[in-house]
């Protein structure tokens, strides 16, 4: 690798940890330091402030393409792909709520399992026993994380775990319901973010909305909370545009490992400025589960080499499909990823 291209691609990595960890840790900051405890509207102002980013950057400041969709291909492919995308943002947020962000982001790395047997389940995909194999660290590593939690909430726990089966739903749509659309992450975010924010507007506004008055009346500097706030929507769009660079400046093998390292360095940053609790049992499932993670990105990247032509294919670690995942949350991604 030249010079110029590693510095490049390192580069894209570290402004990519940046703004995800940023983004989860000032969630959490959210929900927890500024007392504002209202998820739904959390992502809300995460799905406007990605709306207005992809337009300025798609419309106005044309820095990417403009993907043309047909209308009718917006309500039958983009829509149900933003309800999942909605669901799986919205679980996020609400798991960052009752759990700490060590747990948050262990818990997410169980995606690729569940991705996995959903496509097994349902689809009838066939895959190479060297995939299951590679899951085995993965499903131990979570569950030695979980049972050593010290910090475990039941209903955070489910919420990430539900979001984990959001974002492989929204994975696995993505390849039949996007099929003949080549997008990346900011025409994504263009085309979804607006159905988001129309599905999540009145529901986060009868639940919560009161309780956002109490809570504006309460809170002794609401409008400074109010721009911490909103400059989170307005990183978890930068999220969106980082994870567009890393792609196109990183291999697939990569993006694999400096996504576990994020995973890593979110742990790590997270317990730092909260300062949960963490067993040393607890720190040792976390680091099964991302060596379980970066093997099982291995073990797809070498199949997806050797594949022949006519065999069933196992998917792969596409570098189109990464830039589906719009990981406004953290995760990613998420995750993501808002």
């Amino acid at each position: 690798m030249e010079e110029g291209s590693m510095f490049r691609s390192l580069l894209a990595i570290l402004q990519w940890w940046g703004f995800n960890v940023t983004v989860i840790i000032m969630n959490k900051w959210i929900f927890q330091k500024l007392d504002f405890k209202f998820p739904l509207s959390v992502s809300c102002v995460h799905f406007i402030c990605s709306s207005i980013g992809a337009y300025t950057v798609i419309k106005i400041l044309k820095l990417k393409p403009l993907i043309v969709v047909e209308p009718e291909d917006r309500w039958r492919r983009i829509f149900p792909m933003s309800f999942v995308f909605c669901i799986n943002i919205v679980l996020g947020n609400v798991s960052l709520r009752y759990i700490p962000v060590s747990f948050m982001q262990t818990i997410k790395s169980f995606t690729p399992a569940t991705t996995v047997v959903l496509q097994w389940l349902v689809w009838r995909k066939y895959f190479d026993w060297r995939i299951w194999a590679s899951l085995v660290p993965i499903v131990g590593g979570i569950l030695l994380t979980s049972v050593t939690e010290l910090s475990f909430n039941m209903f955070g726990f489910c919420a990430a775990l539900f979001g984990c089966l959001a974002t492989s739903t929204k994975t696995i749509l993505a390849e039949s319901l996007l099929h003949g659309y080549k997008f990346d992450s900011i025409n994504t975010v263009y085309y979804m973010a607006p159905f988001a924010t129309m599905i999540l507007g009145i529901p986060a506004l009868l639940l919560e909305g009161n309780g956002i008055l109490s809570w504006f009346d309460a809170h002794p500097s609401p409008w400074s909370a109010l721009i911490i706030i909103f400059s989170s929507g307005v990183l978890a769009f930068c999220l969106n545009f980082s994870i567009f660079y890393v792609i196109h400046s990183t291999t697939a093998v990569t993006f694999n490992v400096a996504g576990n390292l994020k995973v890593a360095v979110a742990v790590l940053v997270s317990w730092l400025i909260f300062r949960n609790p963490i067993s040393y049992m607890n720190a040792v499932g976390c680091g099964i589960t991302l060596v379980g993670c970066t093997f099982y990105g291995y073990v797809r990247h070498k199949l997806s080499q050797q594949q022949q032509p006519g065999t069933p294919r196992t998917p792969r670690t596409p570098r189109n499909k990464m830039e589906l995942l719009p990981l406004v949350n953290n995760n990613d991604k998420l995750e993501g990823k808002v």
